[in-house]
C-alpha cells in the first residue's frame, strides 16, 4: 500500500491583508475628508429604520442644528423635517424608490429661518446595509435671483416702450411685446433680423454712422429714427441704445430702449405752427396799439392844446371883465352902481371858479396836475378860508367855528391845493345847511421825522347823506341830488377833484354822513418838513403890496406887452394906479425893438400874440445887452403846469395867470421891483 505525499494548504500572506486593511483606511479617510468638504448638506439615512447615520459640517451650519441633534433620530423627528408634513411619506418614497428629487423643499433652521432646498436622494448598499444618502442644497438665494430676474423679465415684457437686444452684429436676439405692436412685426419675424428692415427712405443722414460711432466707443447713443412699419406707414421713434457689459468688461450686447414719439412730434408742429400765428397776432396786435397809442396822445396833446386855447379864450374877456369892474370901482360911482360892480365880480369869481374845476378835472384826466412843495401854515390856511366863506355864512345866519390842534413848524406842501380842497368841503357844507353850525377842523394824526400826515375836517349840521349816495359820492359829475330840478346847483367836480388832490398829496378823502344828522366831511394830506426859509429881502405880504409900490417904487419903469386891447387897458390902468411908468407893446417884436432902445426895471408878457408870441420874444430879449437880468413875468391863460414850464424855460422869471387879480399883479410886481 503506497502513502499519498501530504496536502500543501496556502495560506494568505500577511501582507496582503495589511495592505487591504491600509487601502480601505485611505478610502474611508478620503470619503470622509470629501463628506466634511462638501458645499452641499449630505445626510445619511438607514434604510430601513429612517434612522440618521451621519450628517456633514456644511448641513449643521445650513440648518443650524448640531451633529448630535441629528444623530439616531428618525429624519421626521428632526426639526426641519418635522415641518414637513408628508416628511414620512416622503421617508417611504427613499424607501421604495431610492432616487428622490424635491427642486423646491420648504425647510425651517432652527432659529425659525426659512430655507427653500433642492433635495436628491440616492441609495446604496454599505457593508450590507441599506444606505440612503440626501444631498441637500439651499437655493434660497437663487430663488431671489430668479424672483428677481422674473419681475425683470416682467418689467421688460410689459414695458410700453419698445425694447430690442441684439449681438454685436446687430442681430435681433429679443423684442418685447411693445415693440411687436409698435413695428406690426411678430416676433419671430423680428429675431435673427437687423433693425434695418425697420429703416425708412426719409431718415435724417448721418444718424446711423453717429450711433455705430459711439457704440464703437463703448458709449450710450441717444437720438431719433424715421422708422416704417409692416404696413407702410411711417413713425418716428426717440432711442437710447446702450451696450451690455459682463462682469469682465466685454461689451457682448446692445439694447435699444425706443419710445414712439409721432404723435409728439405731430403735436410740436402744430404748437409752433400756433406759436407762429399767436406771435404774429401778437405782433398785429401791438401794431394796432401803438397806433391807438399814439392815437390817444395825439388826440391827448390836442385835447390839451384845446383846453389851453378856451381857457385863453375864456379868461381873457373874463380878466377884462374884472378889471374892468374894478377900474369902475376905483374911479368912484354911487353906492347902488358899486352894489352891481359887486355883483359882477362875484358873478366872474364864480365863473373863474368853474373854469379852473374844469380845467383841474382835465389835468387829472391827462395826469398832468401836480403838486407843489412850499412852506405851509396849517392855522392860516384854515383862518383864510374861514375868512373867505364867512360873509356866505353870515348871510344864511350860520355860526362858523374853527379848531385847530397845535402843529410842527415848518411844513412844506401846497398851500394853494390845501386851501382848494379846504374851500371845496366848506362851500359845499354852507351851501347843504339852513341853520346850525359849520365846523373846520385840523389835526395831526402822523408825526415822524420826515413828515407829518394832517386831517382836514369840515363838520356840517345840514340835511346830511343817505347810505346809497355815499358810495358814488366822490365820483366826477355826481351830487346827492342829480335831477334837473335840483335846490342848491353846482357841477358835481368838487368832491372828485378833493378826493384826486388829496391823494396825490399822499393822503385821501372821505365823508361820514347820516340823512337829517349833518355831514363831516374829510381829507388827509402829508406834509414834508423843511429847515427854516430866509425871507428875500423886500417881500412883502400880499395885503400891503399895493401900498408898497406906491411908497417905494414910484416911477419905475414897467414894458407892458399885450395883444388884447381890452386886458391892456385894464392891466395899464391898474399899474399906473400905483404910480409906475409904463410902455405899452402890442406884439412880441414891439417889444423886442423897445427893449432895445430903453431900460425896464419889469416885463410884464403876455404869452399867446400874433407876429411874435411871448416865448419867443423873451429868448430874443435875453440876447439884448443889459437885458439878460431884466424880471419877465409871463401874463397868461394857460395855467398848465408844462405851460409854466415852457415859459421859464424860455429865459421868463414869474407866471401870473389870467384873469389877473389886482392883489396878485401887484404882490409879483412889487416882489421884482424890490429885488
Amino acid at each position: 500500500m503506497s502513502t499519498s505525499p501530504p496536502v500543501a494548504i496556502a495560506t494568505p500572506p500577511r501582507i496582503a491583508v495589511g495592505a487591504a486593511r491600509d487601502a480601505l483606511r485611505m478610502s474611508e479617510s478620503r470619503y470622509r475628508r470629501l463628506f466634511e468638504a462638501a458645499q452641499d448638506g449630505i445626510l445619511l439615512l438607514n434604510a430601513t429604520t429612517a434612522q440618521i447615520e451621519d450628517v456633514n459640517p456644511y448641513l449643521i451650519g445650513m440648518l443650524g442644528y448640531s451633529h448630535a441633534e441629528f444623530l439616531g433620530r428618525k429624519i421626521w423627528e428632526v426639526g426641519p423635517f418635522a415641518d414637513i408634513a408628508q416628511s414620512k411619506e416622503m421617508f417611504s418614497r427613499l424607501q421604495s424608490e431610492g432616487y428622490v428629487r424635491y427642486d423646491d423643499l420648504p425647510l425651517r433652521t432652527k432659529n425659525g429661518r426659512s430655507v427653500a432646498v433642492e433635495f436628491v436622494s440616492n441609495a446604496y448598499d454599505c457593508e450590507g446595509v441599506r444606505v440612503i444618502q440626501c444631498n441637500i442644497r439651499d437655493i434660497t438665494g437663487r430663488k431671489v435671483a430668479e424672483d428677481q430676474l422674473r419681475k425683470l423679465s416682467l418689467a421688460v415684457e410689459q414695458s410700453t416702450e419698445s425694447i430690442v437686444i441684439t449681438d454685436l452684429d446687430a442681430n435681433i436676439e429679443y423684442v418685447n411685446e411693445a415693440c411687436v405692436r409698435s413695428t406690426g412685426y411678430a416676433r419671430d419675424e423680428l429675431i435673427g433680423r437687423n433693425p434695418r428692415i425697420l429703416h425708412s427712405d426719409h431718415g435724417v443722414p448721418g444718424v446711423h454712422a453717429a450711433l455705430w460711432s459711439a457704440l464703437a466707443r463703448g458709449e450710450t447713443w441717444k437720438g431719433e429714427f424715421c422708422n416704417r412699419r409692416k404696413d407702410g406707414t411711417e413713425f418716428t421713434e426717440l432711442a437710447v441704445i446702450t451696450p451690455i457689459r459682463q462682469p469682465d468688461g466685454r461689451v457682448t450686447h446692445y439694447v435699444a430702449v425706443k419710445v414712439d414719439i409721432t404723435a409728439r412730434k405731430q403735436d410740436a408742429v402744430e404748437l409752433d405752427r400756433h406759436r407762429h400765428h399767436l406771435e404774429e397776432l401778437v405782433v398785429t396786435r401791438t401794431e394796432e396799439l401803438v397806433r391807438a397809442k399814439l392815437a390817444a396822445e395825439a388826440a391827448n396833446i390836442a385835447k390839451g392844446a384845446f383846453l389851453a386855447n378856451i381857457s385863453h379864450e375864456i379868461r381873457t374877456p373874463l380878466n377884462g371883465i374884472t378889471g374892468m369892474a374894478h377900474l369902475i370901482a376905483r374911479s368912484g360911482v354911487t353906492p347902488r352902481q358899486a352894489d352891481w360892480l359887486a355883483k359882477i365880480d362875484v358873478a366872474c369869481n364864480h365863473l373863474l371858479d368853474i373854469i379852473n374845476a374844469v380845467l383841474d378835472l382835465a389835468k387829472i384826466d391827462a395826469g398832468k396836475l401836480a403838486v407843489e412843495e412850499a412852506e405851509v401854515s396849517i392855522g392860516s390856511i384854515v383862518a383864510n378860508v374861514a375868512s373867505m366863506l364867512s360873509d356866505r355864512a353870515r348871510s344864511r345866519e350860520l355860526r362858523l367855528v374853527v379848531e385847530t390842534q397845535p402843529m410842527p413848524h415848518r411844513l412844506l406842501g401846497d398851500p394853494t391845493r390845501l386851501q382848494q380842497a379846504l374851500l371845496n368841503f366848506g362851500s359845499n357844507a354852507i351851501k347843504f345847511t339852513e341853520t346850525g353850525t359849520v365846523t373846520f377842523r385840523a389835526s395831526c394824526v402822523e408825526d415822524s421825522a420826515d413828515g407829518v400826515l394832517v386831517r382836514f375836517e369840515v363838520e356840517d349840521t345840514g340835511i346830511g347823506i343817505g347810505p346809497d349816495i355815499l358810495p358814488r359820492l366822490f365820483t366826477v359829475f355826481e351830487q346827492a341830488d342829480n335831477s334837473t330840478t335840483r335846490r342848491y346847483g353846482g357841477t358835481g367836480l368838487g368832491l372828485a377833484i378833493n378826493r384826486h388832490l388829496a391823494r396825490l398829496m399822499g393822503g385821501d378823502a372821505g365823508v361820514v354822513s347820516a340823512p337829517g344828522e349833518g355831514s363831516t366831511f374829510w381829507f388827509t394830506a402829508r406834509l414834508k418838513r423843511s429847515e427854516p426859509v430866509q425871507v428875500a429881502p423886500g417881500t412883502l405880504p400880499a395885503d400891503s403890496a399895493e401900498a408898497m409900490l406906491t411908497r417905494d417904487c414910484a416911477g419905475r419903469r414897467v414894458l407892458l406887452v399885450e395883444d388884447e386891447p381890452f386886458n391892456r387897458e385894464v392891466t395899464l390902468e391898474l399899474l399906473k394906479s400905483v404910480m409906475l411908468n409904463v410902455d405899452v407893446a402890442v406884439d412880441g417884436s414891439e417889444a423886442v425893438d423897445l427893449v432895445r432902445k430903453h431900460a425896464f426895471d419889469v416885463i410884464l408878457m403876455d404869452v399867446q400874440m400874433p407876429k411874435m408870441d411871448g416865448l419867443e420874444a423873451t429868448r430874443l430879449i435875453r440876447a439884448v445887452p443889459g437885458s439878460r437880468k431884466t424880471p419877465i413875468i409871463a401874463l397868461t391863460a394857460n395855467v398848465f403846469a408844462e405851460d409854466k414850464a415852457r415859459a421859464l424855460e424860455a429865459g421868463m422869471n414869474d407866471f401870473i395867470a389870467k384873469p389877473v387879480n389886482p392883489e396878485a399883479l401887484f404882490t409879483t410886481v412889487g416882489k421884482w421891483l424890490s429885488r
